[in-house]
């Protein structure tokens, strides 16, 4: 299945979205004590999930791996691993081994089968520098909503939040939703409001704030995402809580502002009240010529794309699918207190927005944004992430230099049904040549 179509927004940007998708992890080279031989050799070991439904939509939970084909740049793979997960349940490794078979050159130690096998795991990520206070009551009802429809008793949930609700909760069965309803009552949207963003101090790139408070939210999910590479063979999954970014908002009604303010503060002097006569600054239009879409900010729209695009190669690394969720709700424009044009709320809102989808788009889930209608979101991600397969490979082209991998998946006898999952990968640059 393809990924949702881009925004114009990110169309209008152009730039390209070239992104990691399964879990690599590749061995290093091995040089034996007399220093006289050495044995280089390497393994991309590859996983991925795949969603199988029929011509109905409904999941079909009885393919066995003779059934399908996997190919990467149209050869051939031998499956190593394939796990059917019914239900958030894992079925069970149906390949006639479940070790994966050794290297040449390598000692590899057998295999162990996870102690822990049952329930899914999420991590709600809880942007609250990102959602404004206004819409803090929006926000703890969809949680309220996540917790209801997409969290089960038998799953490990971690919940972190990026600003001053100050939530933090290791991976762990919530039993009674415990952990969760305490995260929903301390949390708090921290966000600047459109009037707080129009009074904010301005740098050579824009609002350094909106920047940094992007910054520290990223890192904060780049973070968990080096820990989630760590856990193999199981889906994970991002619940993404946020009202989304933009690093150079309102344009227009910034300048405006300045230009007021400018006015005010060298406003000509009259010559029969201002008894030294002294020359006057040039008038406002001459001295600002476009200043928010000049130097370092017309480049503000690009910045956030490659800091989404370096998110998201973090997320395919990891194996891990974005699901983004704005509690905003269905926009129904400015209200009569911001001094804002129809126009640029659009603007702002698409900006918004389209950072979400990119986020979710590009890892294989989906943005329930601009809707009040947050339950079929949830069941749809609910069922995503209770019934697919883990198919697992290693993959056999020997081209180090060829990072860029692609994958297809088929199911050579049913013609009717629908895959959905990542068609590519990238190995990791720094073990090429090893």
């Amino acid at each position: 299945m393809r990924l949702t179509t881009r925004t114009k927004w990110l169309t209008r940007i152009g730039l390209p979205m070239l992104l990691a998708t399964p879990m690599v992890s590749a061995q290093s080279p091995n040089q034996n004590q007399t220093g006289q031989t050495t044995f280089r050799s390497s393994s991309n070991y590859v996983t991925t999930d795949v969603i199988v439904k029929d011509s109905g939509g409904q999941f079909v939970a009885d393919l066995r791996p003779e059934d399908v084909k996997v190919y990467e740049d149209g050869v051939e793979q031998t499956i190593t691993h394939f796990q059917p997960i019914i239900g958030g349940r894992a079925m069970g490794d149906l390949t006639p081994t479940a070790v994966r078979p050794p290297t040449e050159g390598l000692i590899m130690p057998k295999s162990r089968r996870p102690a822990d096998v049952s329930g899914r795991i999420f991590i709600i990520f809880i942007d609250d520098m990102h959602l404004q206070p206004a819409d803090s009551i929006k926000a703890r009802k969809v949680l309220e909503q996540i917790r209801d429809e997409v969290v089960h008793e038998n799953d490990l949930i971690g919940l972190v939040s990026t600003g001053f609700s100050s939530i933090q909760t290791d991976l762990t069965y919530d039993y009674e939703h415990r952990r969760f309803n305490e995260a929903i009552r301390k949390l708090m949207g921290s966000a600047d409001t459109p009037d707080d963003i129009l009074r904010l101090p301005e740098s050579s790139e824009g609002i350094s704030k909106l920047r940094y408070n992007a910054n520290v939210a990223f890192r904060t999910a780049y973070d968990i995402l080096n820990q989630a590479e760590k856990i193999t063979d199981r889906r994970k999954s991002f619940i993404y809580v946020s009202s989304g970014y933009s690093f150079n908002p309102f344009k227009d009604a910034r300048y405006q502002q300045a230009k007021e303010w400018y006015e005010w503060n060298t406003a000509s002097p009259d010559p029969a009240t201002d008894p030294d006569n002294e020359t006057v600054s040039p008038p406002v239009e001459s001295r600002w010529e476009n200043p928010f879409e000049s130097s370092g900010q017309q480049f503000a729209e690009t910045d956030l794309v490659a800091q989404l695009a370096e998110l998201t190669r973090a997320a395919r690394r990891a194996n891990v699918v974005f699901y983004t969720v704005d509690p905003r709700g269905l926009d129904a424009g400015p209200t009569l207190n911001y001094k804002l044009s129809v126009g640029e709320w659009r603007d702002w809102i698409t900006t918004t927005i389209s950072s979400l989808q990119i986020l979710a788009d590009e890892t294989g889930g989906f943005a329930i944004v601009n809707t009040n209608d947050f339950r079929s979101g949830l069941q749809r991600i609910d069922a995503e992430t209770s019934d697919y397969y883990i198919i697992g490979y290693s993959s056999t082209n020997p081209d180090p230099l060829r990072v860029r991998r692609v994958v297809e998946i088929k199911v050579p006898e049913r013609d009717d049904l629908m895959l959905q999952y990542k068609p590519e990968y990238t190995i990791d640059r720094s073990n090429r040549g090893r």
